[in-house]
């Protein structure tokens, strides 16, 4: 472990702001990955999962040895996560039967430990501190674990729990203004904050996915692909543009 630890890369790899586009762009990954883990789930599940498998492989690969931020590299790892979170967090329901309850708080307590032990390795939880290679893969582990989280949770609350997915988004978006109260007007410290509102983006984002594509549960059911191409083409775009804006940026620096 020393010596993944020795691996630092100079600068945080993680994005050097987090701004409304940040978390714009999460909620829609969020949504994009529930929207398109369904979608290909309807084909093979199976299949599905051996595939989203090698593409977030893939993904974490290409994202791991660059040797800074890149915000198109990033993303497209946030991405691939979304979508392998989500087929992780159906197939133990679909495949195994295990109930939603039970899968969201095995997640719950997985997501807790990475945090705990991440904390206890290196000190701290801040993001901006990504600068070696281990601090990256716990931040990646730790997202992987949010995301099949989030879907489960989201599943709970608009199926098991019988509020619909309507239901689900309302709450879910209360619950993610707490960080916002909390930092603001209750001083809450900026790192919890920020690993609270990033933790239930995936079930607000996934619950909206679902509201759009599904008929049951209260859902309009415009369908899982049709949501996938166009939350694809919004990720996109916005990608694109954080991407020239950073150029831009460090040019001008």
């Amino acid at each position: 472990m020393t010596g993944v630890r020795e691996r630092t890369t100079a600068v945080a790899k993680v994005p050097p702001r987090i701004t409304a586009i940040f978390w714009l762009l999460k909620l829609i990954t969020t949504a994009l990955g529930e929207a398109t883990g369904d979608f290909l789930a309807t084909i093979n599940l199976v299949l599905t999962a051996a595939v989203g498998l090698l593409i977030f492989a893939g993904a974490m690969w290409w994202q791991l040895r660059s040797p800074r931020y890149d915000a198109f590299r990033y993303w497209s790892a946030v991405a691939a996560v979304a979508v392998f979170g989500t087929l992780a967090a159906d197939g133990i329901h679909i495949v195994l039967g295990v109930p939603y309850l039970v899968s969201s708080v095995v997640f719950a307590l997985a997501t807790a430990t990475v945090f705990a032990v991440w904390g206890r390795v290196e000190g701290t939880l801040d993001i901006h501190s990504i600068d070696t290679q281990r601090r990256e893969l716990f931040y990646w582990l730790a997202v992987l674990m949010t995301f099949a989280l989030g879907t489960a949770a989201g599943d709970l609350t608009a199926t098991t729990l019988g509020l619909g997915y309507a239901g689900s988004i309302v709450l879910f978006a209360v619950v993610i203004c707490i960080p916002l109260v909390g930092r603001y007007a209750l001083r809450m410290p900026q790192v919890l904050a920020f690993w609270f509102a990033y933790v239930i983006t995936r079930p607000l984002g996934a619950s909206i996915a679902d509201f759009l594509g599904k008929k049951q549960a209260g859902g309009r059911g415009y369908g899982d692909g049709p949501v996938t191409a166009v939350l694809l083409v919004l990720f996109l775009a916005l990608v694109l543009a954080v991407s020239r804006s950073e150029r831009a940026r460090a040019r001008t620096a």
